[in-house]
């Protein structure tokens, strides 16, 4: 076979492979990157049969993660991470430490050095946003305030790892690896990670200050052309010539320049359309990269090393999830938002890759080390649908052990209570909002201004800490559970104002409302078409859906400016 073809054999059995366990994959409802691991294993040196070039997939390896963190990047969001900031923070760093210790001490009675143990804790410690935003989006739970702090807390962690891709070349040596190539290793390690810090620090102050101002302005000009393939171009350049620069300028890893490369191009008023028209080959190279990640798998651990992997299977999706479900209810947050964050968590995926890769390039971490991640990656990833599952059945096993419950729940929390300042005649004829979202926000705004007594029952503590301090009346909580409208004195109120939420949410509140007062109002913010008509059509109170209610506002409006130019037109 002549050697010139090497990379379309790699891409031809690469893709078909990866396409055909992908689609099993798929079907059996896993994540379809289980299948394409799977092709990778089956076209790597350490299977019999078909084998690709391992150069080749490590150089498109290289590519995917520059594009696997750009699209980490674009996703990015600052004000996602805000509204959360508060238990995702503190909890991310804290759960990131935990199993970073498990990792450690687990790899350091198997013998390993402390270098590559702390190494292969941190791989442990991080789980992949891929994997969660799928497993988010296919139970419709991304837009939840549960989906929203499970976001919130896996992109603390991807900021983490993006700190600890930077640092940990400046400190291999102090770890016991080995410098990467075109490093001087006699240099002073304070001063290598001095160095680094500042390199880092320069890259990111010129991304700021420049880039955040030339790659939009670039784009707008592009876009003005008219010529689809040329805008794509220009963010796909963008996104590979940022990595690059950040690698050859400023010393940075290509994976924080093309991160940072994501977040500019999100600054820019044609993300959007930049989103959309990359996606396809942002999945592309994402395919290639977990390919090239299964050829690096060798199967023969799974016979010679199972009691370890069953340890790390262990760390990643009881030891972690363990940690985080015990500090979100720390945070007195409900259970069931603590097993969506540990559900969230017990899997790892493109960060454990990336840094152990870089691991073993440093020296730092071994075949062995590597394969075992590799291992941990495929077992929890494929296993998460079903953790995921679990969730509402392990719920309702803690609650209906009360005691258990009673422990795990929230007990004396001062914000499922309304707070003593708020005057008992307040409580009489006031509207209880349930959700502080845009919607909400506007309503209450409104009545306020208007002096309507509002209560606002809202499942984020952060917000409801936000709206006690500005001195509104503000309950924390479900209000699916009964206790959270009887604390909004829901008995006493004149309406029930429902934001936009799951039908079965709606119809849960609306029944405990109307038990308690069988005299309430209710209003319901729906947000679809036919979510609007089920609810008419189950009589439970008045409907208002956005588009519609937009386009009776701009009939009305029309109507009045006909009939004001009709009664000025002059009559001859």
């Amino acid at each position: 076979m002549p050697h010139d073809v090497d990379l379309i054999i790699l891409l031809a059995a690469g893709f078909g492979i990866a396409l055909f366990f992908g689609y099993i994959a798929a079907r059996l409802r896993l994540p379809p990157l289980i299948g394409y691991l799977i092709a990778g294993i089956i076209i790597s040196p350490n299977t019999p049969g078909l084998e690709a070039d391992m150069a080749l997939a490590n150089q498109l390896a290289e590519l995917g993660v520059m594009f696997l963190m750009f699209g980490v990047g674009m996703h990015f969001s600052l004000n996602d991470l805000l509204q959360v900031k508060r238990i995702a923070l503190p909890g991310a760093i804290l759960q990131i430490t935990v199993a970073t210790i498990l990792g450690l001490s687990v790899s350091m009675f198997w013998g390993w050095s402390f270098g590559s143990s702390l190494v292969f804790g941190l791989c442990l410690s991080c789980a992949s946003t891929v994997v969660l935003l799928k497993a988010l989006g296919d139970r419709g739970l991304l837009d939840s305030v549960n989906g929203k702090i499970a976001v919130g807390w896996l992109l603390v962690e991807d900021l983490v790892m993006v700190l600890v891709l930077v640092l940990l070349p400046a400190t291999a040596v102090l770890l016991g690896g080995q410098q990467l190539a075109g490093h001087d290793s006699n240099e002073n390690i304070w001063l290598t990670l001095g160095l680094t810090l500042l390199k880092v620090a320069g890259f990111i102050a010129f991304m700021l200050i420049i880039g955040k101002r030339l790659v939009p302005m670039i784009m707008q000009f592009v876009a003005r052309l008219g010529s689809r393939e040329l805008f794509t171009l220009t963010v796909v350049a963008a996104a590979v010539s940022i990595a690059y620069g950040s690698y050859a300028i400023f010393g940075v890893s290509m994976a924080l320049g093309a991160f940072f490369a994501g977040m500019v191009v999100k600054e820019s008023d044609f993300s959007h359309r930049a989103e959309e028209e990359t996606l396809p080959l942002r999945e592309i190279f994402s395919i290639l990269f977990f390919v090239s990640v299964g050829m690096l798998f060798d199967p023969r651990i799974l016979i010679e090393q199972p009691l370890h992997i069953l340890a790390v299977i262990a760390i990643i999706m009881i030891g972690k999830t363990l940690a985080a479900m015990a500090l979100v209810l720390f945070f007195r947050y409900p259970l069931n938002t603590a097993l969506t964050v540990g559900a969230s968590l017990a899997q790892i995926g493109e960060f454990s890759f990336i840094l152990a890769t870089l691991g073993v390039s440093l020296g730092l971490l071994s075949l062995e080390g590597q394969n075992l991640i590799l291992a941990g990656a495929l077992f929890s990833i494929t296993l998460n649908s079903f953790v995921f599952s679990a969730i509402e059945p392990v719920q309702n096993w803690i609650r209906e052990r009360s005691h258990l419950a009673r422990l795990l729940e929230r007990s004396g929390d001062p914000l499922a209570m309304l707070p003593d300042e708020v005057d008992q005649d307040y409580l009489r004829d006031q509207v209880v909002i349930v959700g502080h979202g845009e919607v909400g926000r506007r309503i209450t705004r409104t009545l306020m201004a208007d002096g309507i007594k509002v209560v606002i029952a809202e499942e984020n503590r952060e917000i409801v800490e936000d709206l006690r301090e500005k001195g509104n009346a503000a309950v924390s909580g479900r209000a699916t559970e009964p206790s959270v409208l009887i604390q909004a004195h829901i008995q006493h109120a004149r309406l029930l104002v429902i934001s936009p939420m799951d039908i079965l949410d709606i119809h849960k509140i609306v029944d405990t409302a109307k038990l308690l007062n069988p005299q309430i109002q209710v209003l319901i913010c729906a947000t679809s078409k036919e979510e609007a008509e089920i609810i008419r059509e189950d009589e439970i109170g008045d409907v208002y859906y956005a588009k519609e209610e937009m386009a009776k506002n701009m009939s009305n409006h029309i109507l009045n400016q006909i009939q004001i130019a009709h009664h000025h037109t002059p009559t001859h």
